[in-house]
């Protein structure tokens, strides 16, 4: 972290992040040095508006240094007319019938992934299907299978946002991480969601 060395605006940044309850008083004293009318108080809000968003850009940037984000998002495409779009069209039979009972022509999305963390004998299937019914206000549901003893299992169920395969993982498969902050692991041949596990 910057040090409180550092003047001006970089001085604002090193205080506000270890007094965070404190932190707008602190930057409108810091700001008011630079204004000789106190009645310039709108002024110096849209001031410290504009610091508090060049801090979360700081503070994403250095997220992004540390490799706090290193999973590979999974990549989901239709591709009509090929296996794995029939197979995923097998798997998702309950969902596709539910969107033709409401005259709706669902979109398939189908993607590939190694979950194993040695070797390639994990490779993932995953299955979003996409229509107005079963879509909701968190988007459309993504679920996921593994191959065991030549049937597609179902592994994970209807999560919802932008999926990563992380490097890191538990009893020899890689972790998940959905929508940027959900992380999932394998435990007793499943993923499980560790929100659940902290219960």
């Amino acid at each position: 972290m910057i040090g409180a060395g550092h003047g001006g605006f970089f001085r604002v940044l090193y205080v506000y992040d270890w007094n965070e309850r404190e932190g707008a008083r602190v930057m409108m004293g810091h700001l008011g040095g630079f204004m000789r009318d106190r009645n310039r108080a709108a002024g110096v809000g849209r001031i410290g508006g504009l610091l508090l968003a060049v801090m979360g850009l700081f503070h994403e940037s250095a997220g992004a240094a540390t490799g706090t984000r290193s999973g590979a998002e999974v990549t989901l495409s239709a591709q009509p007319g090929t296996p794995l779009d029939a197979q995923a069209r097998v798997l998702a039979a309950e969902d596709m019938a539910a969107a033709a009972r409401h005259g709706e022509v669902p979109l398939v999305l189908v993607g590939k992934a190694s979950l194993a963390l040695k070797g390639n004998a994990a490779d993932a299937l995953f299955v979003q299907v996409q229509s107005a019914s079963l879509c909701g206000s968190a988007g459309c549901s993504t679920d996921i299978y593994l191959q065991r003893q030549g049937q597609w299992v179902k592994v994970l169920d209807s999560v919802s946002g932008p999926v990563e395969v992380l490097p890191t993982g538990h009893g020899g498969m890689k972790d998940i991480l959905v929508d940027g902050s959900d992380r999932w692991v394998w435990k007793n041949n499943a993923y499980v969601d560790t929100l659940a596990l902290q219960e």
